[in-house]
């Protein structure tokens, strides 16, 4: 199945609550590929209505340049989603909704009804693990966002640097989103003075096939940018790679043989694919 939206790199998306003003504008210089406002966790119920005001004028002025722009809502069971999602539902300034606590493809349904963005889908809790599929296949759903943290302290499980109770769900989701074409990004890395935990912890998400890695503050950008990102071994191998296949077709031959290794078209595939995302990389910056 095609990819929905693979149109861009989505390797450190950062989450800014909304109520922070200067979070707020400082991000519009942070090298992130993605911002995720947040209006849940990190908002204070008393402060939920005026994170709303602050949040629609920050993305009203805009200035955020190429980061794709995800607001996190409340969920419509509480008393502040059905709000949410009337101001940022229709906003110009928002390219996605997340929705929290997602469990079933269903959970979608009562959001897509009343707004025509892409939805994005928190994966935070044992049933929406089981459900990542059926979630994964929701005719609006464009992502998935690893929540972690509150999955572990739904298992009840212990923090471990393999992060060993969460390898079921997190390959679940990573499948369901490869199977429909999502973007999928792993949860956070709590520990954001810890550069080598979380250069650890990119390493294995990115090794899994996730696209990138939820953040929590500006230090952890660099980081997730470079783990998420083709290396220059990785794009000097996909030249080779696709050079070498084009000698072989040439040659009529259906195979070729770089390093010691076979190399057929499924390979040029990847190749393309590592090449492309790198271009992707290096107009970001321009």
């Amino acid at each position: 199945m095609p990819a929905k939206s693979l149109a861009r790199p989505y390797r450190s998306v950062l989450y800014i609550p909304g109520s922070n003003a200067r979070a707020l504008e400082k991000a519009r210089g942070l090298p992130v590929d993605a911002i995720i406002f947040d209006l849940e966790d990190a908002v204070a119920p008393d402060e939920k209505s005026a994170a709303r005001t602050v949040l629609a004028q920050a993305l009203a002025e805009g200035g955020y340049g190429n980061r794709a722009r995800i607001v996190r809502i409340n969920g419509l069971d509480t008393p502040w989603g059905v709000e949410d999602l009337a101001v940022f539902g229709m906003h110009q300034g928002v390219e996605a909704v997340l929705v929290p606590k997602v469990n079933r493809a269903a959970d979608l349904d009562a959001v897509a009804a009343v707004t025509d963005k892409p939805l994005w889908a928190m994966m935070e809790t044992a049933l929406g693990m089981l459900n990542a599929a059926e979630i994964a296949a929701h005719p609006k759903l464009s992502g998935m966002v690893m929540g972690t943290n509150d999955l572990a302290k739904e298992l009840g499980a212990r923090h471990r640097p393999d992060r060993l109770a969460m390898q079921t769900g997190l390959g679940l989701c990573v499948l369901a989103a490869k199977a429909y074409g999502l973007v999928i990004v792993d949860g956070v890395y709590n520990a954001f003075k810890d550069e080598a935990g979380q250069l650890a912890e990119c390493a294995q998400g990115r090794d899994m096939g996730f696209d990138g890695k939820t953040l929590i503050h500006p230090a952890q950008v660099a980081i997730a940018n470079d783990a998420f990102a083709p290396s220059e071994a990785e794009i000097e191998l996909a030249h080779r790679h696709i050079a070498a296949f084009e000698a072989a077709k040439a040659a009529g031959q259906g195979v070729a043989v770089v390093d010691g290794k076979i190399v057929e078209n499924l390979h040029i595939v990847t190749a393309q694919a590592v090449l492309g995302k790198a271009q992707m990389i290096a107009a970001l910056s321009e």
